[in-house]
């Protein structure tokens, strides 16, 4: 069921802009991921996929680095995960399980490398 919903989702995102104009042409590379280095590669690998099939079979064969590439820009699976811990240690927490000291890790001191 997930994975059906998140193909749909993928395959409805926009890959090229709505109305062509030189304004697009000159302002296409203000919203990417080259400068943030952790998607980076991931874009390129999206972008050269994508020109290699075509816009319109590139978002079936290039599902899976697209698919990737949304969880590396969005961070949703990763922010789930956490919020499922911090969930957990209050459940944890209001069953006794733990004080109200242990109710979360102590972070590290500055400059305590």
């Amino acid at each position: 069921e997930t994975s059906k919903s998140l193909t749909v989702t993928l395959l409805r995102m926009s890959l090229s802009p709505f109305l062509r104009s030189p304004f697009t042409d000159l302002t296409c590379s203000l919203i990417d991921h080259q400068f943030y280095g952790v998607c980076a590669d991931l874009e390129l690998k999206l972008i050269d996929c994508l020109e290699a099939y075509g816009v319109d079979k590139g978002r079936r064969k290039c599902l899976d680095i697209m698919q990737d590439f949304r969880e590396c820009a969005g961070r949703n699976i990763r922010n789930q995960r956490v919020i499922a811990m911090r969930m957990e240690r209050h459940r944890q927490y209001r069953a006794g399980e733990r004080s109200k000291k242990d109710l979360y890790v102590p972070t590290v001191k500055t400059n305590g490398y």
